[in-house]
């Protein structure tokens, strides 16, 4: 019985860590979708978010996806980085900064043309 219970427990906690990590997973099997060794080197992405944003989530998922490494500031938990994206001139989240282009939605397009 509780060789029953422990299997689904363990089971739940396994599927919620691939899904929180699915980007990472997805990388491995489909390397073609990385962005090269020289974008991801000179990349400088930084993510204004918060937790509860879910074009939030999806935006660290499509990095996570390619490759490119990013700082992530929660702007609701860090009084710091609220006061870095209200100085860039904020205006609702997701907010990324890539590589001094300011990005104020999930645009993947927008993010990969301001890698290159």
């Amino acid at each position: 019985m509780l060789g029953g219970v422990l299997k689904k427990v363990l089971l739940v906690l396994l599927v919620v860590v691939v899904i929180q990590h699915w980007g990472k997973i997805e990388r491995l099997f489909n390397p073609s979708q990385v962005v090269s060794e020289q974008v991801r080197a000179s990349a400088r992405v930084v993510l204004y978010s918060t937790e509860w944003c879910g074009y939030c989530k999806q935006i660290r998922r499509f990095l996570d996806q390619k490759g490119v490494p990013y700082q992530a500031f929660d702007i609701e938990k860090d009084a710091q980085a609220r006061k870095a994206y209200e100085a860039l001139g904020g205006g609702g989240i997701p907010f990324v900064e890539v590589n001094g282009t300011l990005i104020r939605d999930y645009n993947p397009d927008a993010i990969m043309a301001a890698l290159k």
